[in-house]
C-alpha cells in the first residue's frame, strides 16, 4: 500500500534534476500533492497561483508556449470540471505541452463527499481532441507514467487517488503509453480495469479460481489512446468481458471498451462502476461497497456474463 502522490512527487524531483525545462504549477494544494518538495529543490520552477485554478491552467499554457514542459496539479474536482473551458481553449485546442495531473479522484476521496468526488473526469478529458488520458494502477505505475508523459508531446490528463492504493505492479513491469498490460493470463473471462479497480479485479480473479473460472486481468492504464488490439484479442480468447473503474459508467473505460467490442467483436459484457449518480460522504471502503466496486461485485458480474456466453 503506497500513496500515489508520494511517487508522483518523487518522479517530478527526478525529472527536475534531469531537465531544466520541467516546471510545476499548483493551485494551493502543493502541500497535499507533495509537489512542494519540487519547489524546495527548484524554487524558481514551482508556481503556486493560490485558489485560482483557471489561472493555473492559463499560466501553464503560457509556460508551455515559452518552451517549458509543464505539470499542472490540483485536486481532480478543481483541475477538470471547474477549468474545463480553460483546458479546452488554452491547452487542448492549441495542443500545448501541458501535463495535467490531478489527485483526489473517485469515491475513495471519502468524507469530503460528492462535491469533491470527481467521477466524471476521465470522460470529460477523453472527449477533448489532442488530449491523452492516463489512469495509473498504483504508486509504482504513477512514478513510471509521470516520467513517460514528460517526453510525449502534447497535453495529458493523469488521475491519481487520495489514499493508499494496493500495489499490483512494479517498476520492473515498465510503462508504455497506449499499451495495455496483461497482469494475469486466463481463458474463461476478461477483466479490464485501471486505477484502484485493478487490485479489486486481481482479488476477484483469485476468488474465481476457486470456482474453476480462469480470469484474464488486463491493466488498461491508458484510456486514450486505448489499446484496441489488446482488448479485441482478449475478447476473442475468453468470449466475455467485465470492465471495472472508479468512475461513472456513462462515459469512462467501460463505455470505450463497449464501443470497441460492438464495432469489432461483440461478446457479452458488464460494466462495473458508479451508476449515473453522485457520490456521498463516507469512509472509502464503505463507499466502495455501497457503489458496488468490490471483488464480490466483479465475481457476480462474471457469473452473469458466463451464463450469457
Amino acid at each position: 500500500m503506497e500513496l500515489q502522490r508520494k511517487f508522483y512527487s518523487e518522479a517530478l524531483l527526478s525529472l527536475g534534476k534531469e531537465d531544466p525545462r520541467v516546471v510545476v504549477v499548483g493551485a494551493d494544494t502543493t502541500g497535499s500533492l507533495q509537489i512542494n518538495r519540487f519547489g524546495k529543490a527548484y524554487p524558481s520552477r514551482l508556481f503556486n497561483v493560490g485558489i485560482s485554478e483557471q489561472n493555473m491552467i492559463c499560466v501553464a499554457a503560457g509556460l508551455a508556449l515559452s518552451g517549458k514542459i509543464v505539470y499542472a496539479s490540483t485536486f481532480a474536482s478543481f483541475g477538470t470540471a471547474l477549468v474545463y473551458n480553460q483546458i479546452r481553449q488554452s491547452i487542448a485546442y492549441p495542443n500545448l505541452n501541458v501535463k495535467i495531473v490531478c489527485s483526489h479522484a473517485g469515491v475513495t476521496v471519502g468524507p469530503d463527499g460528492a462535491t469533491h468526488q470527481m467521477i466524471e473526469d476521465v470522460g470529460l478529458m477523453c472527449g477533448l481532441p489532442n488530449m491523452k488520458v492516463i489512469v495509473p494502477a498504483d504508486a509504482p505505475q504513477t512514478y513510471l507514467a509521470t516520467r513517460a508523459i514528460k517526453d510525449a508531446p502534447g497535453p495529458f490528463y493523469m488521475r491519481i487517488g487520495r489514499g493508499e492504493f494496493p500495489t499490483v505492479t512494479s517498476m520492473d513491469l515498465g510503462f508504455e503509453i497506449g499499451k495495455a498490460q496483461i497482469l494475469r493470463e486466463g481463458k474463461d473471462i476478461t477483466l479490464i480495469a485501471n486505477g484502484i479497480m485493478l487490485s479489486v479485479c486481481m482479488e476477484a480473479a483469485e476468488k474465481l479460481k476457486t470456482e474453476n473460472i480462469d480470469a484474464e486481468v488486463i491493466n488498461v492504464h491508458t484510456v486514450k489512446p486505448i489499446d484496441t488490439a489488446a482488448i479485441i484479442q482478449s475478447a476473442r480468447k475468453t468470449g466475455g468481458v467485465i470492465t471495472a473503474e472508479e468512475h461513472t459508467v456513462i462515459h469512462g473505460l467501460g463505455s470505450q471498451v463497449a464501443c470497441i467490442l460492438s464495432e469489432h467483436y461483440p461478446v457479452p459484457m458488464r460494466r462495473i462502476g458508479v451508476m449515473d449518480r453522485f457520490g456521498e460522504s463516507g469512509k472509502p471502503e464503505e463507499l466502495l461497497r455501497k457503489f458496488g466496486l468490490t471483488a464480490e461485485n466483479v465475481v457476480s458480474a462474471v457469473m452473469d456474463v458466463i451464463k450469457r456466453k
